[in-house]
């Protein structure tokens, strides 16, 4: 069986590099002009990853003023592209979130309209920016993610992707691959809480969180993002970061699963919002 399961996932991967290279998506509401997205990130220079694809990609913007701020751990960047927007190299290892905050105390948020954070093991498709942010902002979502592809790895059934919908309105968000808070939420949300600084159990107290200011949260089916690359686990252990996580969720109001794994309303392709 698990001979099976491998040639299955390596089977998917290939389909995932393939989608990547051809897919694309329609920019069916172009986000505001001028829309200033910070984008930041931390990737394994010492482990396959995509960062390249990521930073050209997330980089191609007709509509925002994108910019990146990413940071290299256990070693350098590997290309010009990597050198342009990698404005760290950390040798040791360190929580990613704790990362992030050192990344947000360096930078203006007043300047920003969206914060959008991102791992290095994710494909978009081509036009993922504008058409992401401008689904975003459409759809008035405070805090949002993409839903993955149908070759992802997935935690969550939720976040898989409905390529009947446009988008869900939910009370779940995951602390990644892809998320994305617009300005409103970032006096709320930011800096992340280090009580559990691999972020796991952020997405059962930030619904929470996010309804308290008055905001809404959800996945966007419109612009699937593929997650295959690493298996779960691969890059952490997850007995600590369980143990992490019920630390953190044991001194915080947060949603039980069973609260979290809803979908709200839905947005269906022939719906008016498309």
């Amino acid at each position: 069986m698990s001979r099976l399961s491998a040639l299955y996932r390596r089977a998917m991967n290939r389909v995932g590099v393939c989608w990547a290279a051809r897919s694309a998506v329609s920019v069916r509401h172009p986000p505001r002009p001028g829309t200033r997205v910070l984008v930041l990130g931390v990737y394994l220079a010492d482990r396959p990853h995509t960062v390249e694809h990521l930073m050209a990609t997330l980089g191609r913007s007709a509509h925002c003023r994108v910019e990146q701020r990413w940071i290299a751990l256990r070693g350098e960047p590997g290309t010009d592209l990597q050198r342009a927007h990698t404005v760290r190299v950390v040798t040791q290892r360190v929580p990613k979130f704790r990362l992030l905050n050192e990344l947000l105390s360096e930078v203006d948020l007043r300047c920003f309209d969206h914060l959008l954070v991102c791992d290095d093991d994710v494909r978009l498709p081509f036009g993922f920016t504008d058409a992401f942010v401008g689904w975003q902002q459409r759809l008035g979502f405070g805090l949002a993610q993409p839903a993955r592809t149908l070759n992802s790895c997935v935690d969550h059934a939720l976040v898989r992707q409905r390529p009947w919908l446009h988008a869900r309105r939910t009370r779940f968000v995951e602390i990644g691959p892809v998320f994305c808070l617009q300005r409103a939420l970032f006096d709320v949300m930011l800096p992340f809480d280090e009580a559990s600084p691999m972020g796991w159990g952020y997405d059962l107290v930030w619904p929470l969180q996010v309804e308290r200011a008055g905001a809404t949260l959800g996945v966007i089916d419109a612009t699937p993002v593929d997650h295959s690359l690493r298996r779960r686990g691969e890059t952490y252990t997850w007995e600590d970061e369980r143990q992490a996580m019920s630390d953190y969720l044991a001194r915080r109001p947060y949603l039980s699963t069973r609260e979290a794994f809803r979908v709200l309303e839905r947005f269906p392709r022939w719906s008016l919002h498309g």
